[in-house]
């Protein structure tokens, strides 16, 4: 008598790989890992990725890990390497409008459903960094700490990763004065500061609290400036 789905043997396999050697070997192949970046940044978009890897280890992508462990120029050199090498990859960016509009609890489960959907190779399973997602097109497993786990984890975290971090840079030419370049959109105190002074961009997430602060904030300076120099009467006369 047959059950589903099948037992799996765990056996040590190298580097990152123990998981989804496990699910191809019980026929659940092609394993896709799914990622994302920016969930607690106050600005720009929430960047979702999902990575199918080849049933054997790389050389190339052996230093892959979570991340936010490996540095910038690591993870950069992996980019290419893992879109070179992938079976199928695929990334979205859900806007802050939308994060807004339906949350980024709500944004992250879209993001990765329309991630799973993008790939090129329809996955038999899906291994995702520790969210549950309903409504994919396969089984999928909600993994724990899964970008120090999974190999296509970690490959999509820094698909997801690099992805959005180039689009911060990009919007600081764009909107310049806020540091997105070096922040990223995190609420550090200089980002804060900044939004205190100019005022929310039209990136920024209005539904958070601290950009909703910064906003009040930033009018009531405006407000504050325009009633003074009214006082001394340069204000408009109609």
């Amino acid at each position: 008598m047959s059950t589903w789905p099948p037992r799996t043997v765990i056996r040590r396999a190298s580097g990152l790989r123990t998981m989804e050697s496990a699910l191809v070997r019980s026929g659940l192949g092609p394993v896709a890992g799914v990622d994302e970046a920016g969930r607690g940044a106050c600005a720009g978009p929430l960047v979702v990725a999902a990575c199918v890897l080849g049933p054997k280890p790389h050389a190339a992508l052996a230093r892959l890990d979570d991340s936010k462990k490996l540095t910038e120029k690591t993870r950069d050199e992996l980019f290419p390497v893992i879109k070179r090498l992938a079976v199928a990859w695929s990334v979205v960016a859900i806007p802050a409008a939308e994060i807004d509009r339906i949350g980024v609890h709500v944004a992250n489960i879209e993001g990765m459903r329309r991630a799973v959907a993008g790939l090129s190779v329809p996955p038999g399973y899906v291994l995702t960094d520790g969210f549950r997602v309903p409504g994919l097109s396969a089984p999928s497993l909600p993994v724990i700490g899964g970008d120090g786990a999974a190999a296509c984890i970690a490959a999509a975290s820094i698909l997801a990763k690099v992805s959005r971090d180039r689009t911060m840079v990009a919007l600081d030419d764009e909107l310049p004065g806020y540091g997105f370049a070096g922040h990223k959109g995190y609420g550090t105190a200089v980002h804060t500061a900044a939004m205190n002074e100019l005022g929310p961009s039209r990136e920024h997430r209005m539904s958070y609290a601290n950009v909703a602060a910064a906003s009040r904030a930033y009018d009531s300076a405006a407000r504050r400036a325009y009633e003074s120099a009214a006082s001394r009467g340069f204000g408009a006369t109609g």
